[in-house]
Parts: C-alpha cells; sequence; structure tokens
C-alpha cells in the first residue's frame, strides 16, 4: 500500500533534487556531456544581476507579508462577526480572484497598467488633470504593481485560513472577557491574535515560499525583461539562465541556493516564534 506513493515521490521528487544538485556542479554541454567544474557555478553566482534578483525577491516577500497577513486577519474578524450583513456576498467576492488564473490575472492588470493615455488607470489620472505614465517602464513603480497584483489574488485565499481558525477559537472566551470589562482592542490583541498564532505562522511560512517563487506574475508584465531588472526575481534569473541561455548547470545552482535561501529564512522565523522550544504543541 506504501509502494505507490514511494515510487511517486522517489520519481518526482527525490530523484529531481538529487539531479539537480549534481548538475550545480556541472557543466551542461549535451546528452551524456556533462563536465563536472566544482564550484564553479555557485562562484558565478556572484555577479549584479543575481544580486538584484536576490533584492528584488525579498521585497517583494516583505511588502506581501506586511500586507497579506495583517488585512486578512482584520477582514477575517470582521466576516466572522455576527452582526455583519451579507457575509457570504463578502466571503464570496474576496475569494473570487484566487480562482482566476494568474496569467489571466496578469494580462488584465497589465491593461489596466497600460502605457497608452486610454489604458484605464491613465484615464482616471488624466481626469484628475495628471499626465499619463507609462507604468511599466518606470522602475519605482515596477515593485509596487506586483505587490498590488499579490494582494488582490491571494487575500481570500489568507482570509479562508483565518476564518477557520477564527471559528475555532471558543465563544465562551470572548463573553467571559466582556464580563471582565475587555473593549474591542482587548478582544482581538488578547485572544484572538494569540489563539491565531498557529495560522499565522502557516501563513507566514507558505507566503515566504510563494514570495521567493514568484515568476508568472512578472513574466506577464515585462516577459522577463523588465526595466532595470526591476521585476527580475531569482526564479526568473533562474529561467533566464536555464531555458533562454540554456546553462542548466548555472540554473541548477540558482535553484539550490534559492532551496536554502528559503529554508533558511522558514527556520529562523519557525525559531523566532517559538515552535521549537521545549514544551510547545
Amino acid at each position: 500500500f506504501v509502494l505507490p506513493f514511494l515510487i511517486s515521490f522517489s520519481v518526482f521528487f527525490l530523484y529531481p533534487i538529487i539531479s539537480t544538485i549534481l548538475m550545480s556542479f556541472q557543466d551542461i554541454l549535451g546528452p551524456g556531456q556533462n563536465e563536472f567544474i566544482g564550484f564553479k557555478n555557485y562562484t558565478n553566482l556572484l555577479n549584479v544581476h543575481f544580486y538584484t534578483a536576490i533584492w528584488n525577491s525579498v521585497c517583494y516577500t516583505f511588502w506581501t507579508l506586511v500586507v497579506l497577513i495583517p488585512m486578512p486577519v482584520i477582514l477575517a474578524v470582521f466576516l466572522n462577526s455576527k452582526s455583519l450583513p451579507f457575509k457570504k456576498f463578502f466571503r464570496a467576492s474576496l475569494f473570487m480572484p484566487a480562482l482566476t488564473s494568474v496569467v489571466v490575472a496578469g494580462i488584465v492588470f497589465r491593461l489596466i497598467f497600460g502605457e497608452t493615455p486610454g489604458a484605464p488607470l491613465n484615464t482616471l489620472l488624466s481626469f484628475f488633470g495628471f499626465q499619463p505614465i507609462e507604468w511599466l517602464r518606470t522602475v519605482s513603480v515596477a515593485m509596487p504593481i506586483l505587490v498590488v497584483l499579490a494582494t488582490w489574488r491571494w487575500t481570500g485565499i489568507n482570509i479562508i485560513y483565518f476564518l477557520s481558525g477564527l471559528q475555532n477559537i471558543p465563544k465562551e472566551l470572548y463573553e467571559s472577557s466582556e464580563i471582565d470589562g475587555a473593549g474591542i482592542f482587548d478582544k482581538f490583541f488578547y485572544i484572538t491574535v494569540p489563539l491565531l498564532k498557529p495560522v499565522i505562522i502557516y501563513v507566514l511560512t507558505i507566503s515566504i515560499y510563494g514570495g521567493f517563487a514568484m515568476f508568472t506574475e512578472s513574466y506577464v508584465f515585462w516577459s522577463n525583461h523588465s526595466p532595470a531588472n526591476a521585476g527580475l526575481t531569482i526564479v526568473g534569473y533562474l529561467y533566464q539562465q536555464g531555458f533562454e541561455q540554456n546553462n542548466f548547470g548555472f540554473a541548477s545552482a540558482t535553484g539550490i541556493v534559492l532551496l536554502l535561501i528559503v529554508l533558511i529564512l522558514n527556520l529562523i522565523q519557525l525559531r523566532f516564534f517559538g515552535l521549537f522550544k521545549k514544551g510547545d504543541v
């Protein structure tokens, strides 16, 4: 009964990891023509393009964490309230973007942030007397555009996570706190947030992975060739080296470094929030 899992795990997970590690120490010249070159692929990563890709991925991950954890928590609290009318409508509306293909969503946002004066956002700016902006050619707005798209698409998913956690909090805790004179903010910071800690940590963990793994959104906007590499991510850099320049050994080294970065960051945040402390459940 375990054999099907072991076979699929070995073929689709274990073998690709081992193969990628081996390729990261090789110069891939062609089928059966791989040459071991030691750590040369890793030393070649010390270049300005890779540094830019890391910085962009770190900034994107940071801003998505800043937006996509506090805001969904607050929205989930409102949607969990009995006094809120049309709760089902708001829940469905906020979750709908998650059902949209990221490619379709990226194309729609690319049209919204179009460069022509007739683009929706430029039309709105002209209504208020501002000049049209070449959004996708402006370096300073590249990251905000990516964060806006991520916020629109993933807020509903995180709300579902937090709603599931809120519904497992005993209502008696809120009732007893009200008897003791606790206000809305007291209940939120001393009951809701502490009891949502496991869900928050889970969302934080997958968000770190999702932030560093982001590629499709940037590719839809700029086809992986953004102005001054403002939208270049680590995965985008891996794609450039592997599939555009056929340098698969170097791309494998990039992937291994990405894996180590995500692993280390998640271990640090898990350690920081106390999950590895003795006695924690």
